[in-house]
């Protein structure tokens, strides 16, 4: 018989493969065979594990001792010094120029007048404010009503007033006692109850709801677009626990539906402090009446006096994001694990970083955990790695 391997045959094979027990292809039959004898590897040989170990470890200690060197941005730093020079410019301005009377703006911003002016405006602010969020959620309720006739009537209300600017709605609530000039509520087409439209409209009456009549159209929306961002898995996990449809809405969907509603609801509340300026042409005198009239009275003074609506306004608006920010952040809560830092916090993580006791600093808390952590891997062996969140 021959080897198939070969050729040969199986007798000269072996006599080939000799006593060393390697045949002509070069086979080695010892290594395969059970008892045979191995060789071993030199004491002193290594695979290059070990020393791929040690260059990690060392280039982890380099890592941690090596500073880091941000990323340069020199067209960022270029506009940042032009639109500093600019700003820089306009605020020479304004202690250079005359024209600007800051010894009258002192005299006209705790006046009486822009006391009294300002404290209208917030009255009427806060009450249009109040107003038009409820009727907002009344109104985007009814729009998402499965009746029809609630369903049509809300989507009329917003498209009507969405479409009549404010100024117009102020103005026709103004006359509305020529159209009517008693109001009343009864049996249609019989009797009624009815009042005389002027002893129950008064100007601020007018002011308040012809404004809350246009936020609430606006309002509504927002309302709506926030219950819709809801995920659809919230309704139906208030629906599986058998809860009434109010409960659903009143604690389950509302309040997820905020982390929406407030950024743009405070917006809202923003443009209605500023459009509260249009009830003086509806004989209200607000912040904004007020310097109108003392403008007219006072012509010298025009500048400072409008200088005195505008840093007013800034107050105001100011006050408002801050309770804007703290809103969000309260209903922010079930929806992230850690709350953003306040601008405080910052200031404060800001001035640690700088006086070196900040996180990844060298000398500071964090640089030292990180070198101990080092120190461990490399004290632990060579099959010891390093973390890369260390590094």
């Amino acid at each position: 018989m021959t080897d198939t391997r070969t050729g040969l045959p199986r007798d000269a094979t072996s006599a080939v493969a000799g006593t060393d027990g390697v045949d002509a292809a070069g086979v080695d039959h010892a290594a395969g065979t059970p008892g045979a004898p191995r060789a071993s590897r030199p004491a002193g040989a290594t695979d290059g594990t070990d020393g791929t170990d040690a260059t990690v470890d060392a280039a982890g200690r380099a890592a941690l001792d090596r500073p880091v060197l941000p990323l340069r941005h020199p067209l960022r730093w270029i506009a940042a010094a032009v639109v500093l020079v600019v700003l820089l410019n306009f605020v020479e301005t304004l202690f250079t120029n005359e024209s600007w009377g800051w010894p009258a703006v002192g005299k006209w911003l705790f006046s009486p007048a822009i006391l009294t002016g300002l404290q209208l405006t917030l009255v009427a602010t806060a009450l249009s404010a109040v107003i038009s969020f409820t009727g907002g959620i009344v109104v985007a309720i009814a729009r998402l009503s499965r009746n029809p006739v609630l369903s049509g009537l809300a989507w009329g209300y917003v498209w009507l007033f969405r479409s009549v600017p404010l100024i117009l709605v102020l103005v026709f609530l103004y006359n509305l006692g020529s159209l009517y000039p008693t109001i009343g509520i009864g049996i249609p087409f019989g009797p009624q109850v009815e009042v005389t439209t002027a002893n129950v409209l008064g100007d601020l009456a007018i002011g308040v709801i012809g404004l809350s009549l246009s936020e609430i159209a606006y309002a509504s929306e927002i309302v709506r677009a926030g219950v819709l961002a809801v995920d659809h898995g919230q309704h139906e996990a208030a629906q599986a626990l058998g809860l009434p449809r109010r409960r659903q809405f009143v604690r389950v969907i509302l309040p997820q539906a905020l982390r929406s509603i407030v950024p743009a609801f405070v917006n809202q509340v923003v443009g209605l402090l500023k459009a509260s300026s249009l009830l003086f042409y509806v004989s209200l005198l607000d912040l904004f009446g007020v310097v109108q009239n003392l403008s007219s009275t006072y012509p010298t003074d025009i500048i400072p006096l409008l200088v005195v609506a505008t840093l007013w306004y800034l107050a105001l608006t100011s006050a408002v994001s801050v309770v804007q920010y703290y809103v969000e952040r309260w209903t922010a809560r079930g929806s992230v694990r850690a709350l953003p830092p306040t601008p405080f916090q910052r200031v404060r993580a800001a001035v640690r970083r700088g006086s070196g006791r900040g996180s990844g600093r060298p000398g500071g808390p964090d640089h030292a955990r990180q070198a101990a952590s080092a120190a461990r891997g490399v004290a632990s062996g060579p099959g010891s790695t390093i973390d890369d969140r260390t590094i």
